[in-house]
């Protein structure tokens, strides 16, 4: 078994509340879960009004495979995505 974690440290510039953020980032959420079937939340910067660090997780039997599809959703971020920017990407295989 295989453990795939992508964290996403985004800036999203403009927003001027919590509740703007919020409204960015649940759309994102949502289509990574229906794009790539992976779970994905907010996990830190939950009060910073431009920043968050989203998580992806995705478990199977293929690491090579798992690695793959966290790659792809990085680049689905910085393609499809053009109101957020990537600061930082980590990518971890357990």
């Amino acid at each position: 078994m295989s453990i795939g974690l992508l964290t996403l440290h985004l800036r999203i510039p403009g927003c001027s509340s919590l509740k703007e953020k919020r409204s960015r980032i649940k759309p994102l959420l949502a289509r990574l879960h229906r794009e790539f079937n992976v779970s994905s939340a907010e996990v830190d910067f939950l009060d910073a009004w431009q920043e968050t660090l989203i998580a992806c997780a995705v478990v199977s039997n293929d690491a090579r495979q798992n690695q793959r599809l966290l790659q792809q959703i990085i680049d689905w971020v910085e393609r499809d995505w053009p109101d957020v920017e990537v600061i930082a990407e980590v990518l971890e295989m357990i």
